[in-house]
């Protein structure tokens, strides 16, 4: 199963070590509190951008899958991103910013917390919106994944999803350029963080386990996202109408998620049940569990 992994999404041979020390033992772990569960068990995955939550994810699903036989939904905040059309009207209304996705309040959160409530019923013939980051538009809806049978595990990961919002103090000072030049009189961020505070939060008690995935400092989330779109080029060679972002594109884009990914660097050991420490070459260095789990 590893090897096939590792060829599928063209990891190098060192993932094995990170599977053996890291992955492996995680997955061990949730499927033990599973067992211990009544019910779905759900999981959330907190890390910024490029940190690797995807092929964390993927991984434990996979696993998961081959070694107990469970039924694993693997979910992405990213997912559930208004349409284009839907933040120009945000844009409009509320703050220019808000045309860009990403932050809290460009997500469909009502549709998100349909879909969990859904996953905790056991229901079945739905299907899970999909978002393509390389036109910015949900695949079309004949696209997206149907979920056809009862699920065990449910995996949901965002690189704001675990965040708990800022104080009023916290949201006075603007934190970057995009915030200087765009923001000056602090709207945007008080619009997300109010976002964040009443829309998203309340969804984090749905979570049974959180893990982190902690960077070492903002810095390196430039270089992450500059990497993922890459990969993202490479996916949609020829795609007409295209929106994958050059360099200069991404480090503008990477402004937009500055504040919160400090927010969650500094605040998400508080609240999560695991962390895993990460270095600027996304290798995790030491990890951490609660006593309690």
């Amino acid at each position: 199963m590893l090897s096939t992994f590792i060829k599928q999404h063209s990891l190098p041979e060192d993932f094995k070590h990170a599977v053996t020390q890291y992955y492996q033992p995680l997955a061990d772990q949730i499927f033990s509190q599973f067992s211990q569960n009544d019910g779905p068990y759900f999981v959330g995955i907190n890390g910024c951008q490029g940190s690797g939550k995807s092929t964390l994810t993927d991984f434990i699903a996979t696993y998961l899958t081959n070694q107990y036989q469970l039924n694993v939904v693997v979910m992405s905040l990213d997912d559930f991103y208004l349409t284009s059309e839907k933040r120009k009207q945000l844009a409009q209304d509320i703050h220019p910013l808000l045309a860009t996705r990403g932050v809290p309040g460009t997500h469909d959160v009502v549709e998100l917390n349909h879909i969990l409530t859904q996953l905790k019923e056991k229901k079945t013939g739905f299907a899970i919106q999909k978002f393509n980051k390389a036109t910015d538009e949900p695949y079309p809806e004949d696209q997206w994944p149907l979920i056809e049978k009862p699920t065990d595990i449910i995996i949901v990961e965002g690189w704001c999803w675990g965040v708990k919002p800022q104080t009023t103090e916290q949201l006075k000072a603007p934190i970057n350029e995009l915030e200087c030049q765009y923001d000056k009189t602090g709207e945007w961020r008080n619009y997300v963080n109010q976002q964040l505070k009443v829309y998203y939060e309340p969804l984090y008690e749905k979570m049974d386990f959180w893990l982190a995935l902690q960077a070492p400092s903002f810095d390196c989330v430039y270089q992450w996202r500059l990497e993922q779109e890459q990969k993202l080029q490479d996916r949609n060679i020829g795609l007409v109408n295209s929106k994958i972002m050059t360099p200069a594109e991404i480090l503008n884009f990477t402004q937009y998620f500055q504040r919160l990914s400090v927010q969650g660097c500094n605040t998400i050991s508080q609240s999560a049940d695991a962390i895993f420490y990460l270095d600027y070459d996304r290798k995790i260095t030491k990890m951490s569990i609660t006593e309690s789990i």
